[in-house]
């Protein structure tokens, strides 16, 4: 299996609810973001995938983020903005833009520090009829 991915940023704040300590106050992270293809074969000229591509499509997803309160955000309505939500969100938004790309699979990791992360992986869906 190859895999081959790009990094994003954006930069957001958010409050989480529940038992999060003082994560429960408002506060931002400047986010850390790894979106990676991965897949069986190599094509003719040596590469996985047009990384273009996979920058543009994890740039499109970032930038709707990117300054906002992730709390108040339609696409975020109701759900605790926790970086497994954040990475699931992401994870769906690029895997839309990668439809029928032939790759076997999709990881987006989100960062709020150079210490913790959460991902979301699956397979990228087939093109819709």
């Amino acid at each position: 299996m190859f895999e081959v991915g790009v990094v994003g940023s954006f930069e957001a704040a958010h409050a989480l609810r529940g038992d999060f300590g003082p994560a429960t106050r408002r506060h931002g992270h400047t986010y850390r973001v790894e979106a990676a293809v991965r897949g069986e074969r190599l094509r003719p000229d040596g590469t996985l995938f047009d990384i273009t591509l996979l920058q543009d499509a994890l740039q499109a997803a970032t930038a709707a983020l990117h300054y906002q309160e992730l709390d108040t955000l339609p696409q975020l309505a109701g759900r605790n903005t926790t970086a497994e939500v954040v990475a699931q969100h992401l994870f769906e938004q690029v895997a839309a833009k990668l439809r029928a790309s032939g790759m076997a699979s999709l990881v987006v990791r989100v960062w709020e520090s150079p210490r913790a992360y959460a991902a979301c992986e699956g397979p990228l869906p087939p093109a819709r009829d």
